[in-house]
């Protein structure tokens, strides 16, 4: 049977009591199944101490006072982007204390400050605001037969290569350009892809891959109005509100033009809105259309000689899997968390 070496304290108090009461040293260890050096231990720091309590160590003394870590976190909760050198410099010139930045990150742990990136927003003006809220405020209160009439849609480029910087390696001092720890990066990014897909409440359209170059009016009219959205207008009838963002080849002269002549009506965007999308919230395990693609779209290896459509596949089979959620319901919550938050 094992021999065990850490007893709880109420166990130490029993096996002081069992020794004073005349038992041996030898006859208490084997009652508690220990070794009689820790019995012995156990004696010899009561007879010194009079107690059993392990006594505490004193450890390395703490650089700062309480104040001066409290500095420090409100320090950094103003001034977010200061580095942990700076934090200590700022602290030593206030009090006098100085500490490494090992310690200023402890400091902020405790209080419950971690290094993370920032969330990046869309800047945006008085006049932006008022514009998102005027149209907060026209459609928070539309029906669900209303949004089933509108067709969302939304067009991104996504990059063939990972971005090598934002990746770290395990490798010894002194082997920085050994093979092994080098990676390949075109400096002309590799290449990409742009697609484009439209959703409503209740269907959706084929996800559209360009086969390369810029997007124009000319190219938005011939590969996207006309072979999508004039088919989903007969789908879905004369009802039909086309959804659109302000990017410029949506805005030209042309695009209105063929529009106007196909009696499609064009729902209002406000600039700088993309958030008020509902197609960037359609799928439930991953948080919008865009992250999905993009996750398809890099496990995929860029290669000159693989046929183009073998790139295409795995993002078309992801989009067409992917849940449809009621997104006049989405629609409408988004509209309304907006008009609060303007």
């Amino acid at each position: 049977m094992s021999l065990r070496n850490i007893l709880a304290d109420d166990l130490k108090w029993r096996a002081v009591g069992r020794m004073k009461a005349g038992q041996s040293q030898v006859e208490v260890a084997k009652w508690l199944n220990v070794n009689k050096s820790v019995v012995s231990k156990i004696w010899k720091q009561f007879i010194e101490t009079g107690t059993i309590k392990r006594k505490e160590g004193s450890g390395i003394q703490r650089k700062t006072a309480t104040s001066e870590d409290r500095y420090l976190v409100v320090t950094a909760k103003r001034h977010r982007e200061m580095t942990a050198i700076q934090l200590s410099n700022e602290l030593s010139s206030a009090t006098g204390t100085r500490i490494s930045r090992q310690t200023v990150y402890r400091r902020l742990h405790e209080g419950a400050l971690y290094a993370r990136r920032p969330m990046v927003c869309i800047p945006l003006t008085s006049a932006h605001r008022r514009a998102r809220l005027n149209w907060c405020l026209e459609h928070h209160a539309w029906t669900h037969d209303q949004w089933a009439n509108v067709l969302f849609s939304d067009k991104s480029r996504f990059s063939l290569n990972t971005d090598s910087r934002h990746v770290f390696i395990w490798r010894e001092p002194g082997t920085r350009y050994h093979p092994s720890n080098i990676r390949e990066k075109d400096s002309f990014r590799g290449g990409s892809l742009l697609v484009w897909a439209g959703i409503s409440s209740s269907s959706r359209t084929p996800l559209h891959i360009f086969s390369g170059g810029t997007l124009t009016a000319q190219r938005y009219r011939d590969e996207i109005l006309e072979p999508y959205l004039r088919l989903y207008r007969d789908q879905i009838g004369h009802n039909l509100i086309f959804m659109d963002d302000n990017a410029r080849p949506h805005r030209a002269r042309l695009v209105d033009e063929y529009l106007q002549s196909e009696n499609i009506r064009r729902m209002e965007w406000p600039a700088r809105s993309p958030d008020l999308n509902p197609i960037e919230h359609i799928a439930t395990a991953r948080p919008c259309w865009g992250d999905f693609l993009q996750q398809s779209c890099s496990s995929v290896h860029y290669s000159i000689f693989r046929p183009f459509v073998e790139l295409c596949a795995p993002m078309i089979r992801q989009y067409e899997a992917s849940p449809l959620r009621n997104v006049a319901r989405k629609q409408s919550e988004t509209s309304r968390v907006g008009r609060h938050q303007m």
